[in-house]
Parts: structure tokens; C-alpha cells; sequence
């Protein structure tokens, strides 16, 4: 499901299931976070990168620096939604996405988000360049 074209936007469906809602049954507010966290994870994976590898192969690894999120409306038990995820800006040790849930049925968007992700070493935890792969393919724009 995702943009083969387009490196720098990627798209990843998610089905709500019970353990994901809270007792009013709807997505309770963190897990849009956990779905997020896949759609990245899953952006990566699409080009061939493990984050353990890079851990053992770069001692890179990400961490996120910095969320900003605005809840526009619920997620209920079983809808299937599209996590779309977007790089805005992308520097030498970091990227910031923004990120879009919206249902997969009628595409009304019902979070998003600008989340802003660190390229750390694995021994002293500071910032450090991201693997040449990920560099080379977001300024080609190829997988």
C-alpha cells in the first residue's frame, strides 16, 4: 500500500482492534502514537532497513525527539484506517514527518501529527549522522 514512487511519503493500514480502545470504545489517545511508530517503522522496512541491523551494523538507532498531535475526531473498535506518513524536512541526523490517520473508507482525517526523529549512537546516546542508504535514497527520491 504504499507510494512506490516516493520515498519521502509513505502509507500503512491499521485495523482498530479491541486492545487498542479505551472504555468508551474508542482508539484510546497514545495508541495513535503506536500506529504512527509503525507506519515509520514500516517506511523504513520498505527500502530495507531493520532498525536492529542498524543497530548492530551502524550503532545508529532513532529516537523521537519531539510530537506535536491534534485529536480531530474518534477511531472506533474494528474500522480499518491509513497511517500516512511524510517527510518535511530532512537533515544529516534527523527527519521530521508528519503524519495523517484518517479512515481508509471516506479518508476523514481523524489525527494528525508532525513528529521529529533523532539519528543517535547506540554508545553515547548524541546525535550522529543517519546511514548513508537512508541519506542517498530521500535525495533521489528512490527505493
Amino acid at each position: 500500500m504504499q507510494n512506490s514512487h516516493n520515498v519521502n511519503t509513505f502509507q500503512w493500514p491499521v485495523r482498530v482492534y479491541y486492545e487498542d480502545t479505551d472504555s468508551g470504545g474508542v482508539v484510546y489517545y497514545a495508541n495513535y502514537l503506536k500506529f504512527m511508530e509503525r507506519a515509520r517503522t514500516e517506511w523504513l522496512r520498505s527500502f530495507g532497513l531493520e532498525q536492529d541491523e542498524l543497530i548492530e551494523k551502524n550503532a545508529v538507532i532513532f529516537a523521537v525527539r519531539s510530537v506535536q498531535v491534534d485529536y480531530l475526531a474518534p477511531a472506533r473498535f474494528n474500522e480499518q484506517l491509513l497511517v500516512t506518513s511524510s517527510i518535511i524536512e530532512a537533515g544529516r541526523a534527523s527527519l521530521v514527518f508528519e503524519q495523517t490517520i484518517t479512515k481508509e473508507n471516506n479518508k476523514r482525517i481523524l489525527c494528525k501529527g508532525r513528529v521529529k526523529i533523532a539519528s543517535l549512537n547506540t554508545q553515547t546516546f548524541k546525535p550522529c549522522p543517519m546511514p548513508k542508504q537512508i541519506l542517498e535514497d530521500l535525495k533521489t527520491g528512490d527505493k
